[in-house]
């Protein structure tokens, strides 16, 4: 059988696949990377203030978190679309859709708003009754809604940019917004540089400066450029209700599978809450450490969604099958490296928390299976962020996900948790037989080569 012309150069040796590759992946780890970092130092300042804030900015964040699942899948359900426009050079489309995901980041941010501010002790005694927590945890919440809407507008921009290839603005734009955040945290929660201490509320305050300087400065530097995305108003909005149905036949799969990817990540969270503060404690630690190995993975399905979906607009398919097989070949390799790279730096990252021996030895065991088993977590990843949604195939990658988590992740640790009591190393990986059957899955769904779908069909002669 004749090899497809884009394997002929070996998966490892092909330079005009690895430097667009890289050129999309780098800028997304980097940022990711940055992200956390500074993240964790936010936390950090915001943890000086005591027990009582740390719960309350954290609560409060769980409401931002939600409106965050929900804004990911939809400006990742757009980006679908403006890859695959970008490789038929179809701006007016591209710009009809940014359009589409401009409006509806609108509304959603909107509606979260308006929520928010007539219910903020609500939505804090959801997760908490602590009168002093709900105090805090409201005053926190009605500031920081102020950003929803810059934050919406950003995130369409970020995932569009990113499908036309342009990765370095927004890893630079973002970077400058990280670093914002954390000066005027550092001033406005501590009183510095002449400003007054405002403690929780001065962290409100800092998140919403730092969102409207990102949003600010990301919009002006694409109109400055004048590229694809800098669309004249009259043709952002260039669009019926026809074109709005069409698109959202595979902009509401990926929202689902972000939202229930998100929902089964609290029902986690409480499961562990149940369990104890030592459960919660190994939990967390596990998440921050193999967080911080979980940026490359970000980069490189970022990578493919994009390349795969302007192969298939371009109309090369045999392109697009090739860039999955190698994306499914590197993912393995590289879930592999990671996971050794993960096993051997864990016992030494761990002396950084001061915990008991309980906590600190079931933190390694439960490391050590992560790591074990982290070239299929990696696999899962790029293949249903990556390579399905590039191809244009969101229904199935909501399918995947959702029976995976729900009907055999969630399941088995709230058995593992309640039924069967279970020490958190076990009930864990209990969890994780979801990963194991989520790969087979996707194996199979790669196989059967149905998962190529070019969506800007839907829209030919609109």
């Amino acid at each position: 059988m004749k090899r497809s012309k884009y394997l002929q150069n070996g998966v490892f040796t092909d330079r005009k696949f690895y430097r667009p590759m890289l050129n999309l992946a780098v800028p997304v780890i980097i940022q990711n990377f940055i992200g956390s970092f500074l993240n964790m130092v936010d936390t950090v300042m915001v943890g000086r203030l005591g027990e009582t804030s740390i719960a309350a900015v954290g609560i409060a964040n769980q409401y931002f978190f939600i409106f965050m699942m929900l804004l990911i899948g939809l400006s990742a359900g757009c980006s679908v679309f403006i890859a695959q426009f970008w490789g038929t050079n179809d701006v007016k489309n591209i710009r009809r859709i940014l359009g589409v995901g401009l409006g509806s980041a609108v509304i959603v941010s909107t509606l979260f708003m308006v929520v928010g501010f007539l219910f903020p002790r609500q939505i804090i005694m959801v997760f908490n009754n602590d009168p002093q927590v709900i105090a805090e945890g409201s005053r926190y919440l009605r500031i920081v809604l102020c950003s929803y809407l810059f934050t919406g507008i950003a995130f369409v921009y970020v995932h569009a940019l990113r499908a036309i290839g342009n990765t370095l603005l927004p890893m630079a734009v973002s970077t400058v917004a990280l670093v914002c955040n954390v000066f005027f945290n550092y001033m406005l929660i501590f009183g510095k540089f002449g400003a007054p201490a405002l403690g929780v509320a001065g962290a409100a305050s800092a998140t919403v400066i730092a969102r409207v300087v990102e949003t600010s400065v990301l919009v002006a530097v694409v109109y400055w450029r004048r590229g694809v995305l800098a669309a004249p108003f009259g043709q952002l909005r260039a669009f019926d209700f026809s074109f709005v149905r069409k698109a959202y036949q595979t902009i509401i799969p990926v929202i689902l599978n972000d939202l229930c990817w998100g929902l089964a990540s609290l029902v986690y969270a409480v499961v562990y809450g149940r369990m104890g503060t030592q459960a919660v404690a190994t939990i967390q630690i596990v998440n921050t450490i193999t967080n911080l190995f979980m940026v490359v993975v970000f980069g490189l399905s970022s990578a493919a969604a994009v390349m795969i979906g302007n192969s298939i607009g371009a109309g090369q398919v045999m392109r697009a099958k090739a860039y999955a097989k190698r994306f499914s070949v590197i993912g393995f390799v590289v879930g592999v490296v990671l996971g050794l790279m993960l096993a051997v730096a864990s016992p030494f990252m761990l002396n950084a928390f001061n915990v008991s021996a309980l906590v600190r030895n079931s933190t390694q065991t439960i490391i050590y299976i992560v790591a074990f088993v982290f070239f299929i977590r990696v696999f899962n990843i790029i293949t249903i962020v990556g390579i399905l949604r590039g191809g244009g195939d969101a229904r199935s990658a909501f399918l995947l996900e959702g029976f995976t988590m729900w009907l055999i992740g969630v399941p088995l640790t709230v058995v593992g948790a309640f039924v069967l009591r279970l020490p958190v190393y076990l009930v864990y990986g209990l969890g994780l037989c979801e990963e194991l059957t989520k790969g087979l899955l996707c194996l199979w769904r790669l196989r059967s080569g149905r998962w190529i779908h070019n969506v800007t069909h839907r829209f030919a002669g609109g």
